[in-house]
């Protein structure tokens, strides 16, 4: 007879789980294939890129493991802890020597040979903040003062750090994760809608106060308009989803890689898999995300516990904005903005991020099964 208790530490739950496996695999042969003519060119190590994102996915299934687990409660006791480490981190980044520049941008801490990215862990324990405090604050949710005005305000102090960088993304990512799950949490309605109305406003000062961000938002409306500028990459990413048609030019095979589209193995990674695995192949990997986003709110519905069923929904929303949004700018729905796609994209700090997001998943959905 199977322990009860073992089998709930060592079940799976494999509809969030298989479809991982298969978008880290994918991910991988996807990061060799856009990176290697640019790494052997430039670093002379055709695999130099490959072999970094295989070493990720090997520290981010530990991570995710041991996610998977550690009790939840774990979680809920770190969470200042937590928050403390990512507004140090954060503010790390405006320190002479320590903050790493690439593109104009200061989002990168500089550990030896490699960088880590600090807004990504800050989604994740913001994340848990809102969850932890949602729970506790209960029926005070239905008031402003004590239910919505403190998740303001360290939201905005999350999203101030990480504009200074400048990531307007990211930050419009928190905003945007933090009102869901204020609503999912009891806040009232108006609420919502003036921090919604506000933060139109802010976002909107927010472009106006920065030419780049306007020059975008006008390539974004008429890309060819600016073809050797602000409208060069949505223009050869659209290149690259019709050179692809239905199947694809085969693995390996894409010409927009070849120095046109930039950064290929990184936020426009699914226009290079659109240009080699076809119309198909992007269907697959929107149904594999489509997978684990689906699962993931049935594991918030079904939780056992407020804390658990937040927290499930917070990570789920956080995962599938982001999905949502790298697909949405590499198809020409949104503006270009250097946001990575899960599991696909080249990074080690999102991808060990978000297979921790998956770790603590696999632990809630183990927990209901119960």
């Amino acid at each position: 007879m199977v322990d009860k208790k073992n089998e709930l530490t060592t079940s799976y739950d494999y509809m969030i789980l298989i479809p991982t496996i298969f978008l880290i695999v994918l991910g991988l042969l996807m990061v060799y294939s856009t990176s290697s003519n640019m790494a052997a060119r430039q670093l002379g190590d055709s695999c130099f890129f490959f072999k970094r994102q295989a070493l990720f996915c090997v520290f981010g299934l530990g991570i995710m493991i041991l996610a998977k687990h550690t009790p939840v409660n774990i979680f809920l006791k770190l969470t200042y802890p937590l928050l403390i480490v990512s507004i140090i981190l954060l503010a790390a980044l405006y320190i002479p020597g320590i903050g790493h520049k690439v593109g104009g941008a200061c989002r990168w801490i500089r550990i030896g040979a490699y960088s880590i990215q600090p807004s990504e862990f800050a989604k994740f324990t913001l994340a848990l903040y809102i969850s932890y405090s949602i729970r506790k604050k209960g029926l005070h949710m239905g008031t402003f003062a004590k239910g919505v005005l403190p998740h303001l305000i360290v939201t905005v102090f999350f999203m101030a750090l990480i504009l200074h960088q400048p990531d307007l993304g990211t930050a419009a990512i928190i905003a945007s994760c933090t009102m869901l799950a204020l609503f999912v949490g009891g806040a009232r309605k108006k609420h919502i809608a003036y921090l919604m109305l506000g933060s139109s406003c802010i976002v909107y000062f927010l472009i106006l106060g920065a030419s780049y961000r306007i020059e975008r938002i006008l390539a974004y409306l008429d890309p060819w308009k600016y073809p050797h500028t602000h409208g060069f990459q949505i223009i050869h990413s659209f290149l690259a989803f019709g050179s692809g048609g239905i199947f694809g030019e085969g693995l390996g095979e894409s010409k927009q890689k070849l120095f046109y589209l930039p950064e290929a193995h990184t936020d426009f990674i699914l226009s290079i898999a659109g240009e080699e695995l076809g119309f198909i192949g992007v269907l697959i990997i929107i149904f594999l995300f489509g997978c684990i986003i689906f699962r993931g709110f049935k594991i918030a519905l079904e939780a056992r516990d407020l804390y658990s069923t937040y927290l499930a929904f917070s990570l789920t929303s956080l995962f599938g904005l982001q999905v949502l949004i790298n697909m949405a700018v590499v198809m020409g729905l949104l503006p270009t903005k250097g946001l990575a796609l899960p599991f696909l994209s080249y990074g080690g700090s999102s991808l060990v991020t978000n297979l921790l997001i998956i770790g603590i998943l696999l632990n809630i959905s183990s927990k209901n099964k119960g």
